[in-house]
């Protein structure tokens, strides 16, 4: 038999398999570019991590649900509000008890449709983003890069219901839980009582939680991993984008609060 009947046939390399959806939540924790770059070349798939905000915010609903009551999380923030209390001082007591019903079925609505309100707010900030990087920054991310990207660097985020939970079943006072601010990972929660502080610089401090700002770190470095861009791309669009909500909010805080 010929040399050239026994010489193998050379292939070329196949790319390796992709990281596991749970090497890839691990990996966000303890090393994100990994996740990111495995969301870029490989599967754009994120049902598990949402599947796990869903799991957690369930959670800390039933805690809150029967350890705090709804009716007693409304009071508080009506408490917390001097101008909802001025609205509801004047107010007939037909009208508070109308107001009181709804208030108490929008914060359960809120909390039953979270899964839906999530994925809203996922989908449109990656939209941003997403032009973001690509428009201002010339990326060529993919939009569901992107989405998966937001939804990973977003698990962080769970450590703050956790901790709500842990705070309320070790005994947390009741008439104290204030369901915009239960986790103590910010100034204004440590630090700032509501009733002595303008709404304003409330939220300004409230904004200022090391969890938030760790998902903004770990969104900008996924995305500008997935656009191909500089990382310092992905900081300046992410904590600006992030910059003009806590202002907005802030303001609206300052009128409404």
């Amino acid at each position: 038999m010929s040399d050239m009947q026994t010489q193998p046939v050379a292939t070329t390399p196949e790319q390796g398999a992709g990281l596991s959806q749970w090497h890839r939540v691990v990996n966000t924790f303890t090393a994100p570019s990994k996740t990111f770059t495995d969301i870029r070349d490989h599967s754009r798939s994120w049902w598990l991590p949402f599947v796990l905000y869903v799991i957690v915010g369930y959670a800390f609903f039933a805690t809150v649900y029967t350890k705090i009551g709804m009716q007693q999380v409304t009071q508080n923030q009506i408490q917390l509000s001097p101008k909802s209390q001025e609205r509801m001082a004047n107010a007939t007591p037909e009208q508070r008890e109308a107001g009181m019903k709804f208030s108490i079925a929008l914060t359960e609505g809120i909390f039953i449709g979270n899964p839906i309100l999530l994925l809203i707010i996922f989908c449109v900030g990656s939209l941003v983003l997403w032009g973001t990087m690509n428009f201002v920054f010339g990326g060529k991310a993919n939009y569901s890069a992107i989405l998966a990207v937001w939804v990973f660097a977003s698990l962080p985020a769970m450590l703050k219901p956790i901790l709500g939970s842990i705070l309320i079943l070790i005994g947390v006072a009741p008439d104290s839980f204030n369901i915009k601010n239960y986790a103590p990972t910010n100034p204004a929660a440590l630090f700032m009582n509501p009733l002595e502080t303008s709404a304003g610089l409330y939220s300004l401090a409230s904004s200022l939680d090391v969890v938030t700002i760790w998902t903004l770190v770990l969104g900008a470095i996924g995305a500008a991993t997935v656009a191909g861009v500089k990382r310092s791309s992905g900081y300046i669009a992410v904590f600006g984008w992030w910059a003009l909500l806590v202002l907005g909010g802030a303001g609206i805080a300052a009128a409404f609060g």
